[in-house]
């Protein structure tokens, strides 16, 4: 996705162009006050290095691929000898006091079993930190651009606004002329209001926008005013060939993978458990009576006679086979959302392509020679208010489009975890 600080959008331009002929009533130069205004504007690459380093999900993420990490290691550790000292005898002459040191030994591969269990487990939590940095980029970038959006909705209403303005003065002037009906200057002064408070709802949109991108590094309130994106330069998307090979390789389709292999590692680990641990015992005795030590050796074989672990063995066979069944819809749930993401995308792009090339330039020109006619009494207000509707109804539309695109796109970065 490429990224620059442009100085206004197509549509922000042609809201804002006054008619020819025609003063803007001292409005300010958009171009000159966006570039003003975006030098010291809020970056994407700010923006996802914000969230990157303070976004509370992505840091519980990695806090439990930590934990994994420390699993792992207790998987691999011995278990603990013992000791057992014993006394025969409340009289001392005849005592023996016996001391022995058992040590467990683990036999059917039960260590390894849970080494490879643990390191798989570990594994499964770091792509989860990749998926969950993925998700997380993609969120910062569908709410930027949701905000740049938002900037330029409110830039389009306040156009609205001038236009309407404008339009007003037109009428009054025709009607103190005699040369229109006091009607039309009321239709103008409902037209000026209507532009008004959908102003006032861009603005409102927008402060919402902006608090949205700020939530995703934990500020309440955003501290930034406002953000500088290039909206007239479209994202673009690769082949169906190359999203479908980036899909294969995305994290989350790699943690389904690790998480059918971590299934058949737990069945490892509950069939291992099927054997008993023996525990050696060496010692020595203290015999009081007979004045002189005695060795002591033994060995300990719990006989597997009842338990077998055979239905811990069941459970893990099925765990083992529910996990290759999720990854199965795992797969096929994220080929459709990817191809779905890609249609809207498509969509978005063209209906974008189209706004621009043809129905806000047709918008601009409509409303231009109506009131143009308006004013030299070939039409009426009525027309001049059908084609200024058009106009801000367009632009609104199309800044709609862009974050459809936008979203879409961040929708398929977020599918395939890059």
């Amino acid at each position: 996705m490429r990224l620059s600080v442009l100085p206004l959008t197509l549509a922000a331009l042609m809201i804002t162009a006054p008619a020819s002929g025609q003063e803007t009533g001292g409005a300010r130069n958009p171009i000159a006050a966006t570039a003003a205004g975006e030098r010291d504007a809020l970056t994407l690459e700010r923006a996802l290095a914000y969230a990157l380093e303070r976004n509370p999900g992505l840091s519980a993420a990695r806090n439990e691929a930590a934990a994994s990490s420390g699993l792992l290691t207790q998987a691999g550790v011995l278990p603990n000898p013992s000791i057992d000292v014993s006394v025969d005898d409340t009289q001392k002459a005849t005592r023996t006091t016996t001391a022995m040191l058992n040590v467990p030994v683990e036999t059917g591969g039960k260590r390894a079993a849970r080494i490879k269990a643990a390191g798989l487990s570990r594994d499964i939590a770091e792509q989860d930190v990749a998926d969950s940095r993925a998700s997380l980029r993609a969120a910062v970038i569908a709410a930027f651009f949701d905000v740049a959006v938002a900037q330029e909705s409110v830039r389009v209403t306040r156009g609205s606004v001038d236009i309407a303005s404008d339009a007003l003065r037109l009428a009054e002037r025709r009607v103190a002329a005699g040369k229109a009906p006091p009607l039309e200057g009321s239709k103008a002064q409902v037209a000026l209001a209507s532009a008004r408070i959908e102003a006032r709802e861009a603005q409102a949109a927008l402060l919402g926008a902006r608090r949205k991108l700020a939530l995703l590094w934990g500020e309440a309130e955003p501290a930034f005013a406002s953000v500088g994106g290039n909206l007239d330069t479209l994202p673009e998307r690769a082949s169906l060939d190359e999203l479908r090979a980036a899909l294969a390789a995305s994290p989350k389709l790699a943690g389904g993978k690790l998480a059918v292999d971590l299934g058949r590692a737990q069945l490892e680990v509950e069939k291992s458990k099927r054997y008993p641990d023996i525990t050696l015992s060496a010692g020595v005795a203290r015999d009081n009576e007979a004045g002189r030590n005695k060795a002591q050796l033994g060995v300990s074989i719990p006989l597997p006679l009842f338990d077998r672990n055979q239905g811990n063995v069941y459970a893990a066979t099925m765990q083992s086979y529910k996990a290759q069944d999720l990854y199965r819809e795992l797969q096929a749930s994220l080929t459709a959302e990817l191809l779905q993401a890609v249609t809207r995308f498509d969509l978005a792009v063209g209906a974008a392509r189209d706004y621009r090339s043809a129905v806000l330039p047709g918008a601009a020109q409509a409303y231009d020679a109506a009131r143009k006619g308006f004013e030299a009494g070939k039409f009426g207000f009525l027309e001049v208010l059908d084609a200024q509707r058009t106009l801000s109804d367009g632009n609104i539309a199309y800044l709609t489009v862009l974050a459809s695109v936008y979203q879409a796109s961040a929708d398929i970065d977020r599918i395939l975890g890059r």
